[in-house]
This record gives structure tokens, C-alpha cells and sequence, in this order.
């Protein structure tokens, strides 16, 4: 092991998502030689061309900068993962249409790659994976007769605060061996001020507690919403004079389309591990996913939708974001476009050729609802009726 020698230090495999990326940015932006491995040509080619192929603050000029240091490169040809010492997988488990999870599907990614895995290779797994995955991976690589250690290190920044957390939050690696714990958190010292050991079993169900807890936390709050609306009152207003200097309930939650590629999925992986006994976790699913269909049938009780355009602004998953990945938004869509006379949207940060300008839907829509609390909204300037759950405009979220 001590004599191979590697021309990259780090590969990163799906390198030009919204995980790889800013991780191998963030790499190559402390003097690793780093290389995002990606199957997309056209989005190899963007990021070869330093221009990001979606919205991240800071990213820009920080792939511009490693570019130009020629410590950052973007590639198609598999043939780079038998250049690096470092290998960085950021494939997660997959769900299908009913939200079982697919635990042989990081295996198959990785057995892919198998011609050209080297001996003294470190192997990171970095997405979400289901719990027993890593194992399956260990074994997978045994059977290859190669020396490669493996670990598995989860990901935990937030879409849009991925140069803040990358380098400020603990970050968590594991490994079966004290070789593998040694190798990982010497990498990721390379970013992050400090590292928690803990056993893969642990850092697997360390990445799905985490994403369960803030789902069952937004469920909570879309719960206590729907009371406080049935009986005519203001959520915003009582969370208000329940968190105002009282520590015990700072953390609540407003109301809100609790969405997006992880929470939802991460919490039925979980569920599917313990053999769907996680009441808590399929209650938290009713709640969030059926908020769009309680909110446009308190819609309804008011206005007569059957006569009436609505315009649906915001339809990323989150704030500040041109993500629609399981962005409710688009629930909430189909449940208008069956109930009222049209739909039409808008979005800043999304692009759609569907979609219009702002001005445009505030002109012609009879009825406004807010998808996704982006800035820009906060002051919508109509006289038309405002679905604000958000309470973005400050006057309320009763419906």
C-alpha cells in the first residue's frame, strides 16, 4: 500500500450534483487535487467551462478559482477512479414509486467501477445509504481481493449554506477498522475543524435520525396548524407567544410545505429498516404530504375555485433555491389545475419555460398562493387574496 502512487488525491463520484460539488470544490479549495467523475457530459462540460450547473452561494467564484489553480477538473472517462487515493462516492440509496428502498443499488454503482478500483484506495460512501449498506460494500470489496479500505462519512450540509457547514459542522466518519477511521477523518480534517468515530451501523443511522427528526418536527407544526385553522385561529400568533423568551420552545417550526429529496424518503428508509414499524414516521407523512390537499380545501370553503385562475409563486422545494426535487409545490399544482379554472406560476430561481414573470401572474390570477417562502414575496405588492402558510407577508396564516 505504502508504494502506489496516485496522480489525484480525491475523485468524486456523481462529483457534479449538489452534494459532489461543492464537496470537491470545497477540496481542491484546500490544495487536493480533485476531480468530479460524473456520467452527465452535459453537466461535466458546464462545470469544465467553471460555470455551476445550479444555484449555490459562494460556488462560483470559488470553482472559478480552483480551475484556474488547475486543482479542479471535471471528467466522463471512468478510467480517473484507478488515479485517485481517495475516493469519494456520492451515490445514495434509491427509493421507487412506493418508497421502498433499493439497498443493492450503491453495490452496483461501486461493482461498476470495479476495473478500476486500485489497491490502497480509501472508498467514501457520502449519501444517504440504508443501514447494512455500508457492510454490503465491505463485502463487495473483499470478494475484489483488493486493499481498500472503506468508510462511510454522511453529508450534512443544507442546500445553500454548503460553504458554511462544509467547513463548520462536525463531521462524522466511520469505519470497520481503526485504519479506515484513521484514513477518513485525516481527509476530512482537510475541511472541517472537527470529526466524530463513531461505527458505520452508527453514522448510517446517524444521517436518517437526523433527517426523521426534522420531518417529525415539521409534521408537528403542520399538525398544530391545521387545530389552530379548524377552530379559527392564528398559528403564527400563539407560536409566536409560545416561543417570545421561552427557550423550551424556541426550536418549533412554522407551518409550511415541508418538502425535498431527503426528509420525506430518508424517513421511509427508516421505517422499511424497522420492518415499517415507525408509527410516528408514517404519521409525519400524512401530515406533510397532505397539507397542498387541506390547504386548497380551506381554499375552497372561502372562493370558488372552479371559477378562478390561480397563481402558484414559488415552487422550489425550499426558500432561495432552484431545486424542485419532491417540491410540493407541484402537488399543490395538480390539486388546483383539478379544482379551479387554471394555474399559472412563477418562480425567480427556477427555470421553466412554463412559467412567468411575477408581474404577469399578479395581473392575471384572481387568487395568490405561496409555493415556496422565497424573499422576493415578502413584499407582494396586490390586491388579490394571498394563501401566505408562510406567513411571509407578516399578516397571518389562517386560511
Amino acid at each position: 500500500m505504502e508504494g502506489t502512487i496516485f496522480s489525484r488525491d480525491i475523485v468524486v463520484v456523481g462529483g457534479c450534483g449538489r452534494v459532489g460539488l461543492p464537496l470537491g470544490i470545497a477540496f481542491a479549495g484546500r490544495g487536493l487535487r480533485t476531480t468530479a467523475y460524473d456520467i452527465n457530459p452535459v453537466a461535466v462540460d458546464i462545470v469544465n467551462s467553471g460555470v455551476l450547473p445550479f444555484d449555490e452561494p459562494d460556488a462560483d467564484w470559488r470553482l472559478r478559482e480552483v480551475r484556474s489553480n488547475e486543482l479542479f477538473d471535471a471528467s466522463v472517462d471512468p478510467s480517473v477512479v484507478s488515479q485517485t487515493e481517495h475516493l469519494v462516492v456520492v451515490v445514495g440509496t434509491p427509493v421507487d414509486e412506493h418508497l421502498n428502498p433499493d439497498p443493492q443499488a450503491v453495490v452496483t454503482a461501486i461493482s461498476q467501477l470495479s476495473p478500476h478500483l486500485r489497491d490502497g484506495q480509501l472508498l467514501v460512501l457520502r449519501s444517504t445509504v440504508y443501514p447494512g449498506v455500508t457492510r454490503l460494500v465491505e463485502q463487495f470489496i473483499a470478494s475484489t481481493g483488493l486493499d481498500i479500505d472503506v468508510a462511510f462519512c454522511p453529508e450534512r450540509i443544507a442546500e445553500g449554506k454548503a460553504f458554511v457547514e462544509l467547513f463548520e459542522l462536525p463531521q462524522i466518519v466511520s469505519g470497520r477498522t481503526d485504519r479506515a477511521i484513521t484514513r477518513a477523518t485525516k481527509l476530512f480534517e482537510r475541511i472541517a475543524n472537527e470529526t466524530i468515530a463513531v461505527t458505520p451501523e452508527e453514522a448510517e443511522l446517524a444521517k436518517l435520525f437526523t433527517n426523521t427528526w426534522r420531518y417529525i418536527k415539521f409534521a408537528a407544526a403542520n399538525q398544530l396548524y391545521m387545530i389552530a385553522n379548524e377552530h379559527e385561529l392564528d398559528f403564527e400568533r400563539i407560536r409566536h407567544a409560545i416561543r417570545h423568551n421561552y427557550p423550551r420552545a424556541a426550536d418549533m417550526p412554522g407551518a409550511g410545505l415541508a418538502a425535498g429529496p431527503c426528509l420525506l424518503k430518508d424517513t421511509m428508509q427508516l421505517a422499511a429498516f424497522h420492518e415499517n414499524n415507525f408509527t410516528l414516521g408514517h404519521a409525519s407523512m400524512m401530515v406533510n404530504e397532505g397539507l397542498p390537499l387541506y390547504l386548497v380545501g380551506r381554499i375552497e370553503r372561502e372562493h370558488d375555485l372552479s371559477n378562478m385562475t390561480v397563481g402558484l409563486i414559488g415552487m422550489a422545494f425550499k426558500a432561495e433555491s432552484d431545486d424542485i426535487r419532491s417540491s410540493l409545490s407541484y402537488k399543490l399544482r395538480r390539486i388546483l389545475r383539478f379544482k379551479s379554472a387554471g394555474v399559472i406560476c412563477s418562480d425567480p430561481y427556477v427555470k421553466d419555460p412554463s412559467f412567468v414573470e411575477l408581474d404577469e401572474v399578479l395581473r392575471r390570477a384572481d387568487l395568490i398562493v405561496i409555493g415556496a417562502p422565497h424573499d422576493a414575496y415578502r413584499t407582494l405588492d396586490t390586491d388579490k387574496p394571498v394563501i401566505d402558510v408562510w406567513n411571509l407577508l407578516g399578516q397571518g396564516v389562517r386560511v
